[in-house]
């Protein structure tokens, strides 16, 4: 999986930290001029400030993904700094509180669905639209979950946005197939992220039964799913669209 991206052009949502900032790292490190984007100014531009020290070339453009404005504003900063987009990673994402399906909040159910489901559907809407005019195709892959196959207890409203960013992929993967335009989907199970470390701080024994649920034997490192990523994205992925791949260490395998 040596990922030939080398002069593409590639844009990360939620690239501040985690999964996020390791993809836009290892595109920079592998040949792609980065547009780096997170609602979090400060994690962003450090980010950048990485890619550059090591060599690369990226470009910071805040955005809140379930803002349209905010999301039209980022593809043009893409396409007004390299003149062009041929990768999205539209990876963004929230956790959301945690509760059953009855004791669920409207408003966390609503964030939820406007932060990881219409988020991932706007990027795609003005990603597609520009892959289109530009005429030669482009690959974009979704930050989904193990969530998003199988079901979670205690987080409707995040199993309910993540099977939604799976639908989402493969409906835009079979209609722009034959535009050379590839959509895939990223499925992490229990990988350290800061997200990931919010939830085990505030309650230390999940993470014995996140081990439970991966055969592997431990957590992922954020790298491991940015690797997927740039594999997909890349040319060595050419025949790959509408998949929704597991990074789980074998989670939904059980």
């Amino acid at each position: 999986m040596s990922g030939i991206i080398e002069g593409k052009i590639a844009l990360v949502t939620g690239a501040a930290s985690g999964i996020g900032a390791a993809a836009a790292e290892i595109f920079a490190e592998r040949g792609a001029k980065v547009v780096v984007s997170d609602i979090n100014e400060e994690g962003g531009l450090a980010t950048v400030e990485r890619i550059i020290a090591a060599g690369g070339e990226a470009v910071f453009q805040r955005c809140n993904v379930a803002s349209e404005e905010d999301v039209i504003a980022l593809v043009k900063k893409a396409v007004d700094t390299y003149g062009r987009l041929d990768i999205a990673f539209n990876n963004a994402g929230i956790e959301g509180e945690a509760a059953t399906t009855p004791n669920c909040s409207i408003e966390n159910f609503d964030l939820n669905i406007d932060v990881n489901l219409k988020g991932v559907f706007m990027c795609m809407k003005y990603q597609i639209n520009q892959f289109l005019a530009q005429g030669d195709g482009g690959a974009i892959v979704n930050t989904a979950s193990v969530a998003g196959l199988v079901a979670a207890k205690g987080v409707p409203a995040y199993v309910a946005a993540k099977h939604g960013v799976v639908g989402l992929t493969k409906t835009a993967a079979i209609e722009f197939a034959k535009k050379g335009i590839r959509v895939n989907a990223v499925c992490p199970g229990g990988i350290r992220t800061e997200m990931l470390e919010r939830a085990l701080d505030e309650k230390p024994w999940v993470e014995k039964q996140l081990l439970k649920l991966q055969p592997i034997g431990r957590l992922g490192d954020p790298a491991e799913v940015a690797k997927v990523v740039v594999f997909l994205c890349s040319d060595d992925a050419s025949f790959v669209t509408g998949h929704a791949m597991p990074v789980d260490g074998g989670c939904v395998a059980i």
